[in-house]
């Protein structure tokens, strides 16, 4: 069984009834779910997940106010519940499961993986926030939601970057990728750097992986199941992903052709998208022409390697 359908029929078959019979006035008030970091939030995890840090379990989230008059009592009946369901040892409420499940403010959890209490709304705002962090903020599922404040915030996350902040990161990318596979790659190998030229097609899958997101306006994960949710984008990620996987199966000396034809698939969507018109293989020069197009002097005056990640 997968995680998050055990984590919602443990809130639906333990969770909640114990709240409609011990603590029924504090129902109008909490959202319900699970979100956050966990193979299980992303719909991922398999039975190698079972080894640590995986079992039912769920969130519930109040605003700083109604937890202040309803938090402790629920902290209490949370710890309540059966220890175990449906055969699988619950996940534990304390440091070592990094707090992912339990009952939190919306701000704490929003803060803890953002940095802010309120949603982004300038520029700067959201350039100091990684894809990760987005993407661990509007994974899994909401269970109920009563109250609304969790499902506000989370609803201006989904509506993904403002375009030039996702220009500017997608410039940042490509001019990254360009530098570290169509450029480094093949002048380290040139030296017999073995070891450089693994670290620069590393970074070249970083960053192509990352611009391939931006186009598809997704979050990227957790680098561990980057690859993994690049498989399930439409089109481009399905047509690139045995593309990526070729780069870690054949020699280093082979891995310039894939490195190549991953860049000038990622040209041609830029084009697609009417995101750059120059006619250049090399992915720098699509960096400047996103760069330039966009709107906010501000953001477009920004070195263009910035931001990195």
């Amino acid at each position: 069984m997968r995680g998050l359908e055990l984590s919602r029929r443990f809130y639906e078959e333990a969770g909640r009834p114990a709240l409609e019979r011990l603590y029924p006035e504090a129902l109008p008030h909490l959202c319900a779910g699970l979100v956050g970091e966990g193979s299980e939030c992303l719909g991922f995890d398999d039975e190698n997940s079972q080894d640590h840090d995986w079992g039912p379990g769920f969130c519930l989230w109040l605003t700083r106010e109604d937890f202040q008059r309803f938090g402790p009592r629920l902290r209490e009946l949370y710890a309540a519940l059966p220890k175990t369901w449906e055969g699988y040892t619950r996940l534990r409420e304390d440091p070592m499961s990094a707090g992912r499940v339990g009952v939190f403010t919306v701000e704490e959890f929003y803060a803890r993986f953002l940095g802010r209490t309120t949603p982004p709304e300038k520029p700067a705002d959201w350039l100091t926030i990684s894809d990760q962090a987005l993407s661990v903020c509007t994974n899994g599922e909401i269970f109920e939601d009563n109250d609304g404040a969790f499902t506000a915030f989370r609803q201006e996350l989904l509506k993904y970057y403002p375009e030039d902040i996702r220009k500017k990161r997608l410039a940042a990318r490509c001019a990254l990728a360009a530098q570290s596979g169509q450029y480094n790659l093949p002048r380290c190998l040139k030296r017999g750097d073995q070891v450089a030229a693994f670290r620069a097609l590393a970074e070249f899958i970083d960053h192509a992986q990352g611009a391939v997101f931006l186009l598809k306006k997704r979050y990227r994960p957790y680098y561990k199941w980057a690859h993994r949710a690049l498989q399930g984008l439409p089109q481009l990620g399905e047509e690139l992903s045995p593309l990526f996987e070729m780069l870690t199966a054949v020699p280093l000396q082979e891995a310039i052709a894939p490195v190549e034809a991953i860049s000038a698939r990622i040209i041609d969507a830029l084009a697609a998208e009417k995101l750059s018109s120059s006619k250049s293989d090399f992915l720098l020069d699509h960096a400047r022409d996103l760069q330039n197009a966009i709107q906010d002097a501000a953001l477009r005056e920004l070195p263009l390697m910035f931001p990195g990640g």
